[in-house]
């Protein structure tokens, strides 16, 4: 016997799908960078140290600020080892200002 106060789900059938949309492929896609500065024109700056030379006031002359004197020994740390000895007749790669 139904029971008439009972809802009648034998006509339901079973199924997942989704609406969310077709996600695009990119498993095709690389990755990767690459640099211009190999593009410049200009060659790498550079400056001879003469006696009574530091790189603060190295920095001051390229820069106009003493306090950038970190760019100058990172871009010559195959060169220097600390950056308060510099000696005279080292030829130093000056960066773009920082």
């Amino acid at each position: 016997m139904s029971n008439p106060n009972k809802p009648d789900f034998s006509n339901v059938q079973g199924g997942a799908h989704s609406t969310e949309r077709e996600r695009a492929d990119f498993s095709n896609v690389q990755g990767g960078a690459d640099s211009t500065e190999h593009m410049r024109d200009r060659p790498q700056q550079t400056y001879t140290v003469e006696k009574g030379d530091s790189l603060s006031r190295i920095a001051k002359r390229f820069y106009g600020d003493a306090n950038a004197w970190p760019s100058i020994f990172e871009a010559n740390r195959d060169l220097l080892d600390d950056p308060d000895r510099i000696q005279p007749g080292q030829v130093l790669k000056i960066p773009e200002r920082p």
